[in-house]
């Protein structure tokens, strides 16, 4: 069992930036792929930022791809989210997530293949 506590949500003005950080327990953390998503009102939730568990495969959704870094530090059991150059369009809730991996290098971007979820956490941008 994983659980997820993100933080590091709040507003902010077009482009500033913001870290979020998706704290887990468990003991095979490391063993657990990481993604990042979100959700607009009205909107379905979308993929934002994956990492594999060894933390050297990423992959970004066009829309953040050079504007946020995922990142994460199995010591502190902690994957993080850089977002730099905010828009007003990455307004939304976001969640982390977490999936029991089948290899060191394999990122997942579907959130149906996700197994754990954190609460959430809003992020606000004005214009």
């Amino acid at each position: 069992q994983v659980q997820l506590v993100e933080s590091g949500g709040g507003s902010v003005q077009a482009g500033g930036s913001l870290r979020l950080s998706c704290a887990a327990s468990g003991r095979t953390f490391s063993r657990y792929a990481m993604g990042w998503f979100r959700q607009a009102p009205g909107k379905e939730r979308e993929f934002v930022a994956a990492i594999s568990w060894r933390g050297t495969s990423t992959s970004y959704a066009d829309s953040v791809k050079g504007r946020f870094t995922i990142s994460r530090d199995n010591a502190k059991i902690t994957v993080y989210l850089q977002m730099n150059s905010l828009k007003p369009e990455d307004t939304a809730v976001y969640y982390c997530a977490a999936v029991r991996s089948y290899g060191p290098v394999i990122v997942v971007v579907t959130p149906n293949s996700y197994d754990y979820w954190g609460q959430g956490t809003q992020i606000t941008v004005s214009s």
